[in-house]
């Protein structure tokens, strides 16, 4: 098979982003072209006169990829090349934070493109500063944990639900840690005219503080403690979330990672801070039904480190 992302790059050793993007293009094949927002994956994969990319690949302003993947889209249609797929992609910063108002548009315009955001929880490429979407009482140089504070403190923010809100045909959301789980969302999502929108989890091992190796495996737990659900909505319905036979202790994969540090210092303040993170994947457990059957309480103590894999689904696959 074809590749339409190739070695050569020069991203972080274990970059989840890296391992994203090209799982999703050679999903997707050829017949593409790429809007992408300022941030590591333009960087890394696509310096000047090198190019990872297999298909035409723009880069654009931090704010406005979905911008240009409009003109494209329209551009394709007056040509008669609707059979193109256009795809939109940003960081988490380009997608919910400064690019959130052009996709917006984009989205109520209801144009047939893909929108991907590569979810790493903060602007790590322009020094780990927090975002929207950097979850609760993480370590970021804006928002740095100390006597007087455990990191950041708002939670995230959860586009899907935003997208699922603006009429978008597909919404899912992904782990790199699932990879044919992510490349089946990706040929669904392309095989639907509309507005589609794919939400992937990508570990940054520079911005997170763990082993390079540790990226599949903190991936995953992920997935297995509730705190990030795989689902897909169809027309605004939920059809599918990925079932866990039983989730995972928090502490599997927030031990692993620097920025989490602070949590498991034994002060009140930290062991409360825990409890809060806890109450979240609870939260996301009950909310969409991630549990096949509860076999114990989702916030019992950690038993295992993250490189040793709990109970968890058989296949890679959604049910």
């Amino acid at each position: 098979m074809k590749q339409s992302f190739v070695s050569g790059h020069t991203a972080c050793g274990g970059c989840g982003q890296a391992m994203a993007a090209k799982l999703i293009i050679n999903a997707i094949g050829s017949n593409a072209i790429v809007a992408n927002a300022t941030g590591c994956l333009e960087v890394f994969s696509a310096g000047y006169p090198h190019s990872s990319w297999g298909v035409p690949f723009i880069h654009s302003l931090f704010e406005n990829a979905a911008a240009v993947a409009s003109g494209i889209e329209s551009a394709m249609k007056h040509l008669g090349r609707e059979d193109i797929t256009v795809i939109s992609e940003a960081g988490d910063g380009g997608t919910g934070d400064i690019g959130l108002q052009a996709l917006s548009g984009m989205w109520e315009r209801g144009q047939n493109i893909l929108s991907i955001c590569y979810d790493n929880e903060a602007y790590m490429n322009t020094g780990i500063q927090r975002s929207g979407l950097t979850p609760l009482n993480a370590n970021t140089t804006t928002s740095p944990s100390g006597k007087e504070s455990t990191g950041n403190w708002r939670p995230k923010k959860n586009l899907p639900e935003i997208a699922v809100a603006h009429n978008c045909v597909y919404v899912a959301t992904a782990s790199v840690g699932y990879p044919a789980d992510l490349q089946r969302k990706v040929k669904k999502a392309v095989s639907m005219r509309g507005p589609k929108y794919l939400h992937v989890f990508v570990p940054c091992p520079l911005g997170w503080r763990h082993d390079q190796s540790l990226t599949y495996e903190i991936s995953r737990a992920a997935v297995q403690t509730g705190l990030v659900p795989l689902m897909e909505y169809e027309n605004g319905v939920r059809t599918s979330v990925f079932s866990l036979t039983e989730a995972r202790p928090v502490e599997d994969y927030l031990k692993p990672q620097g920025r989490f540090a602070h949590l498991f210092k034994d002060t009140p303040v930290a062991k409360a801070e825990l409890e809060r993170v806890r109450k979240i994947a609870n939260h996301n457990v009950e909310k969409y039904g991630l549990l096949k059957k509860t076999s114990r309480p989702v916030s019992q103590p950690a038993s295992q480190p993250v490189s040793q894999p709990a109970s968890q689904p058989a296949e890679d696959k959604t049910s």
